[in-house]
């Protein structure tokens, strides 16, 4: 893991130096409405594999390419997914995809440290970007990727998985309708006991924090969709039990309270120490909603003040990449948007909160 996290940090320094300026003669994939997004997945850990498996089961976006600084994982990727010699590229070689007309979309898997400079080269490359949330390590990063993308002429979007299940629509539709009346209160926990002490989720140089980063942003970005508007100040306390394993700037566990416009308070809770800690809930004048669990791969369960949820699982990633494809194929405009300018706004509310756990003050938001 040791060499891993040095190969990672390697190829974050290798990737800093590329110019904006180059990304202002490249056109944008074209819109091939009824065809099928062509994904290249970058970063082969875990959550590619996931993503990959869901795959299978698009109708609306394959699997075609794939980026590795492990060349045993190109292979085994390419025996398993048919992915031919062509469309397979190294950190090193990955520029060279501006070549590839078998590839629409570059899908950003990687530590959260390296998003940044992979989404911008993905862009520089002429190529959409989906990116994996965090969408970067703080807002200053998320404005640069969004401007070399705009610059570049291409989509950037973010893998925000939960703002296409269908409970949790179910609830964004309810609340547009007014059947809870207006919204008084939210509450939103997300945690689990995280094991192995040397991943890169616990080295700050890669995860850019700890929970908050990981696991705390579903509650985060939660309020906002749930609530159905963006906060204007946010207070933070930060609870640290153990020093070793979770280091200076490494969060383990953060609550923190969001303020919305109207009056309406939300309260959530981010913390890599706690488990069965995976509930949204919504109070209304008129009604409540509940998901529990609300943001795990499902199935997710809810209930409202007028029964149970009972919309069919799906797995996410398969729905979120058909949907994505058809954002990027058709413009298709989601509930809820996945945008880089959505992204940004967690982002900024990311920030505020270390900046409330650093000063015990409440953080005035002005989010955009």
């Amino acid at each position: 893991m040791h060499t891993r996290r040095n190969f990672l940090q390697q190829v974050a320094a290798a990737t800093m130096a590329i110019p904006l300026s180059s990304l202002a003669s490249l056109a944008a994939v074209p819109h091939r409405e009824g065809q099928v997004l062509r994904v290249a997945l970058m970063g082969l850990g875990g959550y590619a594999n996931r993503v990959a498996e869901a795959m299978q089961s698009c109708t609306k976006a394959k699997l075609t390419g794939i980026v590795s600084g492990t060349p045993a994982k190109i292979k085994d990727w390419q025996s398993k997914y048919g992915i031919p010699e062509k469309n397979c590229y190294s950190y090193d070689t990955f520029d060279q995809i501006k070549n590839n007309p078998d590839i629409d979309v570059v899908y950003v898997t990687t530590p959260n440290a390296l998003h940044h400079n992979n989404v911008i080269r993905a862009a520089a490359a002429g190529k959409h970007v989906i990116c994996e949330k965090p969408m970067a390590l703080n807002a200053k990063e998320g404005r640069e990727m969004i401007a070399a993308c705009k610059k570049a002429g291409v989509q950037l979007l973010v893998g925000y998985r939960m703002h296409f299940e269908p409970k949790t629509l179910e609830v964004v539709r309810m609340r547009n309708n007014g059947e809870f009346g207006k919204i008084l209160f939210f509450q939103g926990q997300c945690g689990f006991r995280i094991g192995d002490p040397t991943q890169w989720r616990l080295n700050k140089a890669l995860a850019g924090g700890g929970s908050l980063m990981d696991i705390g942003i579903y509650a985060l970005n939660g309020a906002r969709y749930m609530v159905g508007a963006d906060p204007v100040w946010v207070t933070a306390q930060e609870t640290k039990t153990d020093p070793v394993k979770f280091k200076e700037g490494v969060d383990e566990t953060i609550q923190f309270q969001l303020g919305f416009p109207d009056g309406t308070v939300a309260s959530c809770l981010s913390t890599y120490n706690m488990n069965n800690l995976d509930r949204f809930f919504l109070n209304g004048e008129k009604g409540f909603a509940e998901l529990q669990p609300s943001t795990g791969y499902g199935p997710i369960r809810g209930r409202t003040h007028k029964g149970e949820l009972t919309q069919p699982h799906k797995t996410h990633q398969t729905v979120q990449m058909d949907e994505m494809a058809g954002i990027l194929l058709e413009g298709k405009q989601p509930v809820v948007p996945v945008n880089g300018e959505e992204a940004l706004k967690d982002l900024q509310i990311i920030d505020a909160i270390y900046q409330a756990v650093k000063t015990g003050r409440k953080v005035d938001l002005h989010l955009g």
